[in-house]
C-alpha cells in the first residue's frame, strides 16, 4: 500500500467527517470561509487601512450564512469555528467573549433552567392548550387567540419563556400526530419520515406542518409584540429602563403611543393573513389530526390513575407559582427556573438523574450557540462596527433624530444581537446626556426610539430576535420544515406592516 494511497484515505475520512452530514458544497464554504478570512486579516491592511474594519463585517455576515443555513448545519459547528478563528486573529479575546457572556449571563441562564423547567410543566400544558385547539374550531380565531395570548405573556413574562412553552406544546401535539395518526413510532431525530409514511398519509403530514408552522410563526411575532410593550419583555427594556429611570408603568406610558399601534396592526395582519391565505398561512388543521388529538385525550382521561391526576393538577399550581413569580421579579428569570424544576420535580416524582437530563437536550445546545454569538458580538465590539454610525446620527438634526434612530437599531437588529445594539446605543446615548449634549427630553425620546428599533424590526430575521433563533434551532423546527428562508418570508407581512406603523407613530406621537 503506497503512502499516496493512505494520505488519500486519511483525507477522504477527514472530509467525510468534518460538519458529518452537511452537503460537500457547504463544507467547501466553510473551509473557504476560514482561509479568505486569514488571508484578508493578514494581508489586506498592508494596502487598505479598514480592511480590518471590513473583516469585522465580513465575519459577522458569514456567521448569519450559518444561522441561514441551519436546516442542512446546526449552526454551534461553522459559527464555532469562525468565533475560534476569530480570537486566534486577535479580532477579539477571550477576555472579551467572556466579559459579553458575563454581561448575558441572565439570558444564559433562563435558557438553562427556565426551558428545563417548562419541560416538567408539558403535562398541564399540553392539557391546556389541547383544549384550546379541540374547542376552537376557526382557524382564524385560532390563530388570533394563540398571537393574543402569547403576546400578553411576553408582556409580562418573557419572550424566551413563552417560546418555550409553545416548543414543548407544539411538539406534544406533533408526538400525538406521528404515533397515532401515522400509526409508526415516533422517532425525535427521524427527520425522513416522508420516507416512512404511507402516500395517502403524505398529504396529511404536510398539512399538519404547515398548519403548525403558522401557529408558531403567529405566536412567535406574539412575543415580540408583547415583549416591547413592558419593562420586563425583552432583556434590552430592562437596560433602557434602568439607563432611563424609569419604573414599570413609567415604561409602558412612555412606549404606548409607539407600542399600542403596532400591536393593534400585528393582530390586524394575523387576521388578514388567515383571511386571504398568503405568505405560508390559513392552513386548516386535518381532520385526521383533530380526530387523533381527540382520541388520545379521551385515551388519557381514561388510563389516567389518581396519582397522574394529582401530577397534573401539581404542575398546574406550580405553573401559576411560575406566572406570579415573573410578574412580581422575584428573582432573575434563570433562579425561577431552577426554582420551577425543583417545585416540580419534587411534586411528581421525578427523583432519578437520567429522567431529568431529557429537559436539559432543547436548550443546552441553544445555549452553546448562543455563547458563540456573544463571540460574534465581542468581535462587532472589539472592532468598532456600530460606532461610527452613533456619532454619526448625535451630530444630526435633534428632529430627525428619534427616526434615524429607530432605523439604525433597526437595521442592526436585524443582522446583529438586539441586546447587544441597545446596550451599545444606550451607553454611548447616557455619555451624550451626561456631557450635555442632549436634553433629558431628547434623551428620553432617544431611549423610546432605541427600545422600539430593537424589538420591532428585528421580526425580518431569526438574528435579532432570542425567541425567534431559540425556535429555528429547536427540534420542532426541522420537524415542521421551518427553515431560515421559510420564517423570514413568513415574518415579513408583519415586517411591512409592524415597522412602518412604527416609525409613523414615532414621526406623530414621540
Amino acid at each position: 500500500m503506497s503512502v499516496l494511497f493512505v494520505v488519500r484515505i486519511i483525507l477522504s475520512a477527514i472530509a467525510t467527517n468534518f460538519l458529518g452530514s452537511s452537503p460537500l458544497w457547504y463544507k467547501k464554504m466553510i473551509i473557504g470561509f476560514l482561509v479568505f478570512n486569514a488571508v484578508w486579516w493578514i494581508l489586506a491592511p498592508l494596502w487598505l487601512p479598514e480592511a480590518r474594519f471590513i473583516a469585522g463585517w465580513i465575519l459577522l455576515l458569514e456567521f448569519i450564512f450559518t444561522l441561514a443555513m441551519a436546516l442542512r448545519c446546526y449552526p454551534l459547528q461553522p459559527g464555532g469555528l469562525l468565533a475560534v478563528e476569530a480570537v486566534i486573529l486577535n479580532m477579539t479575546s477571550p477576555e472579551s467573549i467572556f466579559r459579553e457572556i458575563e454581561t448575558n449571563l441572565s439570558v444564559i441562564l433562563l435558557l438553562i433552567f427556565m426551558v428545563a423547567g417548562i419541560y416538567f410543566l408539558r403535562d398541564v400544558l399540553m392539557w391546556g392548550f389541547t383544549q384550546l385547539i379541540l374547542r376552537t374550531r376557526s382557524k382564524i380565531k385560532l390563530s388570533f387567540l394563540f398571537i393574543t395570548v402569547s403576546a400578553i405573556l411576553s408582556a409580562f413574562l418573557d419572550a424566551l419563556t413563552v417560546t418555550a412553552v409553545l416548543i414543548t406544546i407544539s411538539m406534544g401535539i406533533y408526538r400525538i400526530f406521528y404515533e397515532v395518526a401515522a400509526a409508526i413510532p415516533f422517532q425525535l431525530h427521524g427527520l425522513n419520515w416522508e420516507s416512512q409514511v404511507l402516500d395517502h398519509q403524505r398529504e396529511h403530514m404536510e398539512q399538519f406542518c404547515c398548519f403548525l408552522r403558522n401557529i408558531l410563526m403567529h405566536s412567535v411575532i406574539g412575543t415580540a409584540l408583547g415583549g416591547v410593550c413592558t419593562l420586563v419583555g425583552e432583556p434590552q427594556n430592562v437596560l433602557i429602563a434602568e439607563k432611563a429611570g424609569w419604573d414599570f408603568m413609567e415604561f409602558i406610558i412612555h412606549m404606548a403611543p409607539i407600542t399600542v399601534p403596532v400591536f393593534i396592526i400585528g393582530l390586524a395582519t394575523c387576521l388578514l393573513l388567515e383571511k386571504f391565505k398568503i405568505f405560508g398561512f390559513g392552513v386548516e388543521l386535518p381532520q385526521i389530526v383533530r380526530h387523533a388529538i381527540e382520541d388520545n385525550e379521551r385515551l388519557h382521561q381514561q388510563s389516567h390513575q389518581p396519582t397522574q391526576w394529582v401530577q397534573i393538577a401539581a404542575q398546574g399550581v406550580v405553573a401559576i407559582l411560575l406566572v406570579f413569580m415573573l410578574i412580581f421579579h422575584v428573582a432573575p428569570l434563570g433562579l425561577i427556573g431552577l426554582t420551577v424544576i425543583v417545585l416540580a420535580t419534587a411534586l411528581t416524582g421525578v427523583v432519578e438523574e437520567h429522567r431529568m437530563g431529557n429537559a436539559f437536550s432543547e436548550a443546552l445546545p441553544f445555549t452553546a450557540l448562543l455563547a458563540v454569538f456573544f463571540a460574534i458580538v465581542a468581535v462587532i465590539h472589539d472592532l468598532h462596527l456600530f460606532d461610527s454610525f452613533i456619532q454619526y446620527v448625535l451630530h444630526m438634526n435633534q428632529e430627525f433624530q428619534p427616526i434615524v434612530f429607530f432605523a439604525l437599531n433597526g437595521l442592526l437588529s436585524i443582522i446583529s444581537d438586539n441586546v447587544f445594539v441597545a446596550t451599545v446605543y444606550m451607553t454611548q446615548l447616557e455619555e451624550a446626556f451626561h456631557q450635555q449634549v442632549i436634553s433629558r427630553e431628547l434623551y428620553e425620546r432617544l431611549a423610546v426610539a432605541i427600545n422600539t428599533g430593537t424589538n420591532i424590526p428585528s421580526i425580518a430575521t431569526p438574528n435579532g430576535q432570542a425567541a425567534l433563533l431559540f425556535l429555528l434551532t429547536s427540534q420542532i423546527a426541522l420537524l415542521i420544515k421551518l427553515s431560515y428562508a421559510r420564517m423570514v418570508w413568513m415574518a415579513l407581512p408583519y415586517t411591512l406592516t409592524c415597522v412602518p406603523t412604527a416609525m409613523l407613530a414615532i414621526i406623530l406621537f414621540l
